[in-house]
């Protein structure tokens, strides 16, 4: 998926210093010139009608600016620009709006100068563009079905080139694939391997007994009760996580993902604290339900085809997936008195997804430490892990619960 961005048009004239707004910008053709695309390149351009460095232009100088070098630009980028400078209502440009666009960063003023100003975007919407190659519909396809705004969709169909791909998602379900496969060898089961009495030996899953082993609250995602379970996490995340990875980067998507595979064992520690657990439900969990609530909140700008019908089968395979659990959990176990692996991380994960996965998901491009929910859910989620942790290491000896015996 290589870049499509239009070639740079060739000044023909050497560069004239000017002074008055009027007078015209030239750029200088050598080799030694810096890549048209460079933050230094545009802070050259933005300082000639700055010369006393304010960090501001108006709105002409602006307009002038895109006239001269918008060839150089993508051409929704341009247009992004030129909706920026018509719909600027403070009389001037920032400099650092504007170097954060030239740097695929931007800013929340940015965008709000964009969506609340009266400009309309003029070009046609990317659906109604032809003679895409197959990686540019796969692109655009990513783009409506994760992207509830025009403007957003655009950026991303001209920012991403598929370098780095979609990595974590892939990697993470690779290795959980291979671990099932071992441990169907080893076991020689791979229906219901939860019920094979050497089960819980694995040092990956989580027991109660072994909570101090701390590794053990993230790579019991691992294990998985048996090949329907992991059918089904396994087909639910790559559905779902590989587009948001390809839209919001392996950072964020794998932030929410560990986010909610931790949640999930420490929810389980504090509410259902005899049970162990298996299985990535947790962080599938957290990036589903953050997925479905960001269509939910914004469903008149999401335009991905047949959404009704997709969210209702969204919805019958965690509610299948989470009912089998709860069945299994309750089901006479196979080996007391230890009970089969707990249900209850589904819903550490989805909690996590309804808080920090939709402000994610919700600012697509943006800075997060702007946003004042993210530190309020980080906040939540830090003094919920700390609290798990005081539990973990108090509260069992004091409730003096029966535990399972160690495996």
């Amino acid at each position: 998926m290589g870049d499509r961005r239009p070639e740079a048009r060739a000044s023909s004239s050497p560069a004239v210093a000017a002074s008055s707004e009027a007078e015209e910008i030239e750029v200088l053709e050598s080799e030694d010139v810096l890549p048209m695309a460079t933050e230094d390149h545009w802070k050259a351009l933005f300082d000639q009608f700055d010369p006393e460095s304010t960090g501001y232009i108006s709105p002409e100088k602006f307009q002038n600016l895109l006239q001269r070098h918008g060839s150089e630009l993508d051409p929704h980028k341009l247009e992004v620009l030129l909706a920026l400078a018509d719909n600027n209502s403070d009389g001037k440009i920032c400099y650092q709006d504007f170097v954060n666009l030239m740097s695929n960063k931007r800013s929340n003023s940015f965008r709000q100068a964009i969506l609340q100003g009266n400009r309309r975007l003029c070009s046609k919407a990317l659906l109604e563009e032809s003679g895409l190659s197959l990686s540019q519909r796969l692109i655009r396809h990513v783009a409506y079905e994760t992207l509830p705004r025009e403007i957003d969709r655009k950026w991303y169909y001209d920012s991403y080139t598929c370098c780095p791909p979609p990595w974590f998602m892939i990697a993470i379900t690779i290795v959980e694939v291979a671990f099932f496969l071992y441990n169907g060898v080893v076991l020689d089961r791979f229906v219901l391997q939860v019920t094979h009495p050497l089960y819980l030996k694995n040092s990956l899953v989580y027991h109660p007994q072994l909570r101090a082993q701390a590794w053990r609250y993230l790579t019991y995602i691992f294990m998985h009760a048996g090949i329907e379970h992991l059918g089904l996490n396994v087909a639910l995340q790559l559905l779902v996580g590989v587009p948001l990875e390809m839209v919001h980067g392996a950072a964020r998507i794998g932030f929410v993902y560990i986010a909610g595979v931790v949640a999930g064992s420490l929810v389980v520690s504090v509410a259902d604290m005899t049970a162990p657990v298996v299985g990535s439900s947790g962080g599938v969990y957290a990036l589903l339900s953050a997925h479905l609530a960001n269509i939910v909140m914004n469903w008149s700008g999401m335009k991905c085809q047949f959404k009704l019908l997709r969210m209702a089968l969204a919805l019958i395979c965690m509610s299948f997936e989470f009912g089998r659990a709860v069945w299994l959990r309750f089901h006479p176990s196979a080996y007391p008195p230890c009970p089969h692996p707990s249900f209850v991380a589904h819903l550490g994960g989805v909690l996590v997804g309804i808080t920090l996965g939709v402000v994610i998901l919700r600012n697509y491009e943006q800075r997060l430490q702007d946003q004042s929910l993210w530190w309020i859910f980080i906040f939540i989620y830090v003094v919920f892990v700390l609290f798990a942790i005081f539990w973990n290491v108090f509260a069992y000896n004091l409730l003096d619960l029966k535990l399972p015996p160690p495996p």
